[in-house]
């Protein structure tokens, strides 16, 4: 079985910064993409930040430039640097990525269980 686990949610003040971390762990054979997504209450979850395994990078164009996105393949982790923080990017931020499990043989997509990050004005 294979798990995400994210941390390094929490509030911030408009302007301030945070660090997310995903760990993924379990019967993990390869890990082609990672990425972030978020959703905010009310509206449908959207991709903010995507990295490959050879460590190409696509944006939402909403975060370009405040956010950036980098991974460590050797520690099954992608990292989510969060700067110049504002209001509209509170939401619950979920970790995603597409997995080779040696057990079930095929790629899949697996998903955090999502941290929250709230940012006040």
């Amino acid at each position: 079985q294979v798990q995400l686990v994210e941390s390094g949610g929490g509030l911030v003040q408009a302007g301030g910064s945070l660090r997310l971390s995903c760990i993924a762990s379990g019967s993990i054979f390869s890990i082609n993409a990672m990425g972030w997504y978020r959703q905010a209450p009310g509206k449908q979850r959207e991709l903010v930040a995507a990295i490959t395994s050879r460590g190409s990078t696509n944006y939402a164009d909403s975060v370009k430039g405040r956010f950036t996105i980098s991974r460590d393949n050797a520690k099954n982790t992608v990292y989510l640097q969060m700067n110049n923080l504002k209001p509209e990017d509170t939401a619950v931020y979920y970790c995603n990525a597409e997995i080779l499990d040696f057990i079930v043989g095929v790629n899949s997509d697996y998903w955090g269980q999502g941290t929250q990050v709230t940012v006040s004005s």
